[in-house]
Formats: C-alpha cells, sequence, structure tokens
C-alpha cells in the first residue's frame, strides 16, 4: 500500500511540468549569461545566413504550471545559450484555451554571425 501511495505522490508532482520536446541538431560553445538573445516573432524574418539548430516544443501534461508564454520563453532563452544559439525564433504559438491552461510554443534555435542587437525584436511587455 505504501508504494502505491509514493508511485502516487510522484506521478502527481511530476506530471506538473509542462512537456518539452527538444530537437538540436548542432552545438556550440556556451554563451555567456550577459549575451544577447534575440527574440523573433513568428511574422519576424530570421535574418539571411542565420544557420538552424534546433527546435523545442512547449506542451501541457494536463497538470502543468508555469508554463505561461514568459516562462517558456524564459527556458527557450536559457537552453538557446546553452547550446550557443542567439536567435529564437518563434514558428508557432497557442494560447491558453478550454483545451490548455498553458500557452504551448514551438521555437527554432538559430545561430547569427552578425550583431543580433540589429535585427528588429519581439517587443515583450509583461502586464
Amino acid at each position: 500500500m505504501k508504494q502505491f501511495i509514493y508511485s502516487t505522490i510522484l506521478i502527481v508532482l511530476f506530471s506538473c511540468n509542462a512537456v518539452i520536446k527538444e530537437n538540436v541538431t548542432k552545438k556550440y560553445d556556451a554563451l555567456p549569461i550577459d549575451s544577447q538573445i534575440a527574440i523573433l516573432d513568428v511574422n519576424q524574418p530570421i535574418p539571411e545566413k542565420s544557420e538552424l539548430m534546433g527546435t523545442i516544443k512547449f506542451t501541457d501534461s494536463g497538470f502543468s504550471t508555469d508554463c505561461d508564454f514568459y516562462s517558456n520563453l524564459s527556458k527557450a532563452r536559457k537552453r538557446a545559450r546553452e547550446i550557443g544559439a542567439n536567435i529564437v525564433k518563434i514558428t508557432e504559438s497557442k494560447s491558453p484555451d478550454i483545451i490548455s491552461s498553458c500557452h504551448r510554443i514551438k521555437v527554432a534555435f538559430y545561430k547569427y554571425n552578425g550583431d543580433v542587437s540589429n535585427i528588429r525584436q519581439l517587443q515583450l511587455q509583461k502586464n
């Protein structure tokens, strides 16, 4: 009986995290914490000669918490630094609805050899 209770508790605890599916095909040295990561929205173009490094998808497990738009982008920005990418391009974005309380997004990671501060980026305004 104790084993069943412990198993149930573990399942509930671990099912509260959003589901993250990642496909990284290329990595470079990690970027410093203070390096700028450009965030591009769905309709913003990717600069020419940017190298695709991989993708990541944030979905809902059914009991997910900490899965709003800004939390997901923060996780994507952190992962971009870890793999050496300096552009996070949102490729799909779904707001919370009756099916899910999470903001589901798909992003692509790119390496751009130019200055990302010159790229027109998504203006993030947290309410």
